[in-house]
């Protein structure tokens, strides 16, 4: 395997087994090669999320259309424990896929231990690091992409009122406020911040429109002007609500949520989004199964290497991009640390 140097990184029902396993542990039909294609798991919201989830599924189309690798897309549900989503990387690994990818930190420690019982096979998680040896851990800089999304929220804002909704409560979330805040507070230090959360650990919080909507409104008839949400499918919801209120500005994430069909109506005040080059690695690793050189290890994707990085659809940024490049440049170069944990 052509192993990735480590890099430090924070943070259903299925079809019968084709065949019992081993002694060993191991698969009899495990197939170690890329002849059925790639098993995507996604994580809440399925491809449809219009954000995170879509991401990882460009990737698999990518490598379909260029490498001419099929796929099987599997999705979880609200609510889901560790032996449910154990039982889907097994069922798509003992069918023969490869590689076999869990889109999402919820999936961190079941592909590290489905992985040992399939050694021929190789597995991917994103938002997750690498603990078993045939794993690539895809991890992302979103501290970095959303301190962008900061300045451009704190240049663009009338009322120098700001808001930001995480979808959980957790680390992985709190990267994309703390990145967020610190973009804000070092572009207008005069800028009030609010920050809110969904849920507090149940990840309805990133398929829950509904509640994203309420928060919001409220967020609106507070005066807030610029709302950035980090929740997932939920974020759909926020968007809608900020749509309706001339002279706001929502900022998406993960994806560019101005190009996705399914916002189109909204994509008016979507003044930018904070985007994780998922696909990316989604294809990366693919191509390396196919190449027969598997990536396994942790890959950090960045600002500086265009890993993480704010879309310009829409042209509303297009009057403060020279600041978002001098302020990518400073967290290129080392000159400004991002922080990953908000400030208490």
């Amino acid at each position: 395997m052509h192993r990735v140097s480590k890099i430090v990184a924070t943070g259903v029902a299925t079809a019968a087994l084709a065949a019992s396993l081993t002694a060993c542990g191991e698969s009899s039909t495990e197939a170690g090669g890329a002849d059925k294609g790639v098993g995507l798991a996604f994580d809440v919201g399925g491809r449809d999320d219009h954000s995170f989830n879509e991401a990882a599924s460009r990737g698999v189309d990518k490598a379909g259309k260029e490498l001419g690798v099929k796929s099987k897309l599997m999705t979880a549900k609200n609510g889901e424990t560790e032996a449910d989503r154990e039982q889907r990387l097994s069922s798509l690994a003992e069918a023969g896929y490869n590689p076999v990818i869990g889109v999402g930190f919820n999936y961190g420690k079941s592909v590290n231990k489905v992985a040992k019982d399939y050694p021929k096979t190789t597995f991917g998680v994103v938002d997750s690091g690498a603990t078993a040896k045939n794993v690539y851990g895809m991890v992302f800089a979103e501290h970095e992409g959303s301190y962008l999304a900061g300045v451009a929220a704190a240049l663009k804002s009338k009322t120098h009122k700001v808001g930001f909704i995480g979808g959980v409560n957790n680390a992985l979330i709190q990267k994309f406020q703390a990145g967020f805040e610190q973009g804000v507070r070092e572009t207008d230090p005069s800028a009030k911040i609010t920050s809110e959360y969904l849920y507090a650990n149940d990840d309805k919080g990133f398929n829950d429109p509904a509640a994203a909507k309420g928060k919001a409104k409220g967020m609106l008839d507070a005066g807030i002007d610029v709302i950035y949400t980090a929740a997932g499918q939920s974020g759909n919801g926020s968007i809608e609500t900020v749509a309706g209120k001339k002279g706001t500005w929502a900022i998406g994430v993960d994806s560019d949520q101005y190009l996705q069909p399914g916002l189109a109506q909204y994509k008016g005040s979507i003044l930018t989004s904070v985007m994780k080059n998922v696909d990316v690695a989604v294809f990366d690793l693919v191509k390396s199964v196919k190449d027969k050189k598997p990536l396994t290890g942790d890959k950090l994707y960045t600002l500086k290497d265009n890993g993480v990085r704010l879309s310009t659809s829409g042209g509303f940024i297009d009057d403060i991009q020279a600041k978002l490049d001098a302020a990518k440049e400073k967290i290129a170069s080392g000159q400004v640390k991002v922080g990953e944990s908000p400030k208490k």
